[in-house]
């Protein structure tokens, strides 16, 4: 088992707008090991969204090398990536973008099945996570009848329901008021580290980084 749950070299990526490029990541080196919590802290526009997608093996265009639990993932065909992105990684983004016909337990059951456990064993992990979060009596409505707090802990139930080596959260408590966004960071770090995964949470608050193990800030396409 590699030492590191992800590892990034030199990761760069560039976009063309208006016949100007512009070099959003220039050269990003970032170690992450197993049951580290990490802070990636940055203005709106820094990159912090490029580089989670980067990890998350979301879209290609990147130059430089990025591990995940020692794979290079780079040298991978799209199904071997896709197998790599379902089976060690799991992801939280500011909306909760849950199927909105099924209810709160169905999406947290679906991705379990996808990856080929039974349906018995999916419905009792999705309902541990799910009264784990306090939503016992929430488990059977859809997302439309949920608060944005229920609908965000719903969100975060789905990404760690696969047991992940590595969950990637994209500013998960964005869209949410002060105190609700301390409560469900409070329950998404309480559940990261008792299952024993590493995550890395982009955002821009200062004062919600101070709960990770480390803090990394993005700034001119470099890591500080």
């Amino acid at each position: 088992m590699s030492d590191f749950v992800v590892r990034l070299a030199g990761l760069t990526r560039s976009f063309e707008q208006g016949g100007v490029k512009i070099d959003v990541l220039r050269g990003v080196d970032l170690d992450i090991r197993p049951g580290e919590i990490v802070a990636l802290l940055g203005p709106s526009g820094s990159g912090k969204s490029t580089m989670l997608q980067a990890i998350g093996l979301l879209e290609g265009g990147f130059g430089g090398r990025i591990e995940i639990g020692g794979v290079e993932a780079s040298a991978l065909s799209g199904d071997a990536r896709t197998s790599l992105r379902r089976d060690h990684l799991g992801f939280v983004y500011q909306f909760h973008h849950l199927l909105p016909d099924f209810s709160a337990i169905e999406n947290v059951v679906l991705p379990q099945l996808v990856a080929g456990k039974s349906a018995a064993e999916a419905q009792a992990r999705a309902k541990d996570l799910l009264v784990s979060l306090g939503l016992d009596k929430r488990l059977d409505h859809r997302p439309s009848q949920l608060s944005g707090g229920e609908q965000q802990r719903v969100a975060v139930a789905r990404a760690l329901a696969n047991r992940p080596q590595l969950v990637l959260a994209d500013e998960p408590t964005g869209n949410l008021d002060e105190a609700t966004a301390d409560m469900v960071l409070g329950q998404f770090l309480r559940l990261v580290r008792g299952q024993g995964s590493a995550a890395l949470i982009a955002t821009h608050n200062e004062r919600l980084a101070l709960a990770m193990d480390r803090v990394v800030r993005l700034h001119d396409g470099h890591l500080t």
